[in-house]
């Protein structure tokens, strides 16, 4: 079955190309070009990954991102302007599992899709083991749930994917550009900042559940999930 995106987007030429281009490369894709349109339509289908631009009419695309959140995990990707960091930062802590500056072209637009998507579907050979574990933090693989002391965390996609790793290497530095590889399933590129915000969030979430300073920041290395007693 061909994967399911929405673009939520506007520019209705751009919704053209990406479309016509998405579907030669075997996604099923739709177009939504106004943001609280777009809430409305998700909250009654669903897609396997969205496309979602910043600046929207009706509704904002950060708003549009803060509203999904409340009912659906669904991976989404952000469109954001050349040079806006802020709203890339912004995206990616209130949700969002990557990022691409407009214009975009379609070709990168279909390769991130696909690593967002082979990261959030399909996992059989990672479900082989059914949990991971570090002390009191647990991942179960099957359900894509984590707990800490019995507590649920609730993970976004990537979040999830980032933790992970950190818990497969528990006890060893991660290096980055490994994180961004095997989080998200891309290499990591000059002044790319999405692994540093999910981390931090991750840390944030955890804390909320008793679980402070269980992730050290390694200067000019990468994160370390630490062990403890409990390991």
């Amino acid at each position: 079955m061909d994967n399911r995106v929405l673009i939520i987007d506007d520019d209705r030429d751009l919704c053209a190309l990406l479309l016509e281009y998405l579907e030669t490369q075997g996604f099923e894709a739709q177009a939504v070009h106004d943001g609280a349109q777009a809430l409305e339509h998700l909250r009654q289908h669903h897609y396997d990954v969205l496309v979602l631009d910043i600046m929207l009419p009706g509704m904002l695309g950060l708003d549009v991102l803060r509203n999904l959140r409340e009912f659906d995990n669904t991976p989404v990707l952000m469109l954001t302007a050349r040079g806006e960091d802020t709203d890339r930062i912004v995206g990616l802590e209130m949700g969002a599992d990557d990022y691409l500056p407009k214009p975009c072209n379609p070709r990168e637009l279909a390769a991130r899709l696909r690593a967002i998507l082979r990261r959030a579907g399909d996992r059989r050979e990672e479900e082989e083991v059914s949990e991971l574990h570090a002390g009191d933090t647990h991942i179960h693989m099957a359900s894509r749930a984590a707990t800490h002391a019995g507590q649920p965390v609730p993970l976004t996609s990537a979040e999830f994917n980032l933790l992970c790793v950190l818990l497969r290497h528990a006890g060893t530095v991660v290096d980055k550009d490994t994180l961004s590889r095997e989080g998200l399933g891309r290499p990591l590129s000059a002044y790319d900042r999405s692994v540093d915000v999910h981390v931090s969030k991750i840390r944030r979430k955890l804390a909320e559940v008793g679980g402070d300073n269980l992730i050290l920041s390694v200067r000019g290395a990468g994160y370390q999930f630490v062990l403890d007693d409990a390991g």
